[in-house]
């Protein structure tokens, strides 16, 4: 089934079913007034969703109305925790390698991550705001909400805990992070809020697309409606969501509305590192990965950030040419 929260009864919005086509949603207040409080009593209230997704697509529910991505938030406005992981190892040796470092070798036996502001997140269509000076890039991931997980949990019990999948663009200020990280504190100025798709999904809603524990659809990325990249999120994925679920688990328990991310999606194309879709590569899901392959082509990177009026759109689509979770389109906002 697919879920959304709209703008509207609160800030954690309220809580809609959308069909499988995203023509149509449905408000379910008997059975849960919000996602969080689906999350919290999922035994229960799932089947009741799905009764309701069954019924919406089916032309049989009463109240459906015609869905509208530009009135969504976030599918949870706020969560208990954002975790964000760097499974595709490409996107860091890429980052590594234009400034002459090694990866260490843990890197590949231990998942990256970092724990990311969940207060608040911008809505799908919402803009972003900051200073242009700060180096705004997007990040395009695809990420999982969890159920209740207990710490010291294996990899194979924290798979059963995946409750939703939907995308992520991780907003990074990439002129701010080398200071911030400089300090050996991790990220935190650098990483404002989040946006994620309007809609949230089910993991077996996506039939074959999601296997073990990835989601194996190409991101459509642009920029400015120019094609930036379409990397495919189930290759080249070195942790999968379990395993980064279980990274988390290792000391704490993981409460229900829980937003594990993926990190970059990054594709290695043939052995190479990258290359641009102008060039019949993949592209890539964030500007700094072609700002690095510029740099260990050339020297020096020649593509800009983004700038004030630009906007990011990250999609999914399925088999049959249908968007899976609806578009994030962020449009920078630029702070004077």
């Amino acid at each position: 089934m697919k879920l959304a929260t709209l703008k509207k009864g609160g800030r954690d919005g309220t809580l809609v079913v959308v069909s499988r086509d995203l023509s149509l949603a449905l408000e379910v207040p008997r059975i849960a007034a919000t996602l969080q409080a689906a999350l919290d009593d999922w035994a229960h209230a799932a089947p009741l969703l799905a009764e309701q997704y069954r019924a919406l697509n089916g032309g049989l529910a009463e109240g459906a109305f015609a869905f509208d991505p530009a009135q969504c938030a976030s599918p949870l406005p706020r969560a208990y925790q954002w975790a964000d992981g760097s499974a595709y190892l490409n996107h860091v040796e890429l980052v590594r390698r234009a400034r002459g470092a090694e990866v260490p070798a843990t890197f590949y036996q231990d998942p990256l991550m970092y724990q990311g502001g969940s207060d608040a997140f911008i809505g799908p269509r919402d803009d972003i705001r900051a200073r242009e000076a700060w180096g705004v890039d997007f990040e395009a991931e695809v990420a999982v909400i969890t159920g209740d997980v207990a710490q010291g949990s294996p990899a194979p019990a924290c798979a059963g805990a995946i409750r939703l999948v939907l995308l992520v663009n991780d907003v990074s200020l990439r002129a701010l992070i080398p200071e911030e990280l400089a300090k050996g504190f991790g990220f935190f100025q650098s990483k404002p809020a989040s946006s994620f798709s309007p809609v949230a999904v089910t993991p077996d809603e996506l039939g074959e697309a999601w296997q073990d524990n990835k989601l194996h659809l190409p991101l459509t990325v642009t920029l400015s409606c120019e094609p930036f990249g379409c990397p495919d999120a189930g290759v080249d994925m070195a942790f999968d969501f379990s395993q980064l679920i279980a990274h988390i688990a290792k000391t704490r328990d993981v409460a229900a509305g829980s937003i594990v991310g993926s990190g970059t999606v990054s594709n290695r194309q043939g052995g190479l590192n990258g290359a641009p879709v102008h060039k019949g590569g993949v592209g890539f899901a964030c500007i700094a990965e072609l700002r690095m392959l510029e740099t260990i082509e050339t020297g020096s990177p020649r593509t800009r950030f983004m700038h004030d009026g630009d906007t990011v759109r990250i999609e999914a689509f399925g088999a049959d040419g249908q968007s899976v979770f609806g578009a994030i389109e962020n449009r920078l906002s630029a702070l004077p």
